[in-house]
């Protein structure tokens, strides 16, 4: 029997001020949470890499003593700088017991274009995995950029800065703050940092 197909969890986070919208693949499974948001993860480093970022300190999302992020806080955080969140799939099969986009059948992409048009100060899509690369490039017919690097895409009237970004999963073979710098560029080049 196949694998049933997996409706995303979570609304899309569209904060009207949004500079910059970051899309993973897909979340994991809810037995992985450790909040109620994205990149939920306990051993996701996402939050841990933002936190090095603007405060110097890979622990600020973190609850102390707890083995979860202060959904709160990110919340907060993410709608003070612009940072809008959700993944380039709605809906998915595993094919294996995981979140690894190489075993991640997506049944239904995103319409990136909607959630754009909830964002009109949007000046960058950024993905953080493979897989939404691929969705991004499809959606929008332009190449997909190496890691650490842009391309830009047309998304209606408006051209936007396409980054592809390393996973901030711990598979991922670079030091937590080798990943912090790839992102600082993003940050940087749409003025939240």
């Amino acid at each position: 029997m196949a694998n049933p197909i997996e409706q995303h969890p979570l609304k899309p986070f569209l904060p009207i001020n949004a500079r910059v919208l970051m899309l993973g693949s897909f979340p994991p499974k809810r037995n992985r949470w450790s909040m109620e948001f994205f990149y939920p993860n306990w051993i996701n480093d996402m939050w841990r890499i933002v936190g090095y970022l603007f405060f110097g300190n890979k622990h600020h999302f973190e609850i102390k003593g707890e083995k979860r992020f202060d959904k709160e806080r990110i919340v907060n955080f993410c709608a003070s700088k612009g940072i809008a969140l959700f993944d380039a799939a709605t809906a998915v099969r595993r094919l294996k017991d995981n979140a690894s986009d190489k075993f991640l059948e997506v049944a239904t992409p995103t319409d990136i274009q909607a959630l754009l048009k909830a964002l009109p100060a949007c000046q960058a899509i950024v993905v953080t995995g493979e897989k939404a690369a691929e969705i991004v490039a499809a959606q929008f017919g332009c190449s997909i950029p190496s890691v650490g690097s842009f391309t830009s895409l047309r998304a209606g009237a408006r051209t936007l800065q396409f980054w592809r970004m390393p996973s901030s999963s711990r598979a991922y073979p670079l030091t937590l703050e080798k990943k912090a710098e790839f992102y600082r560029k993003v940050y940087t080049a749409v003025g939240i940092f």
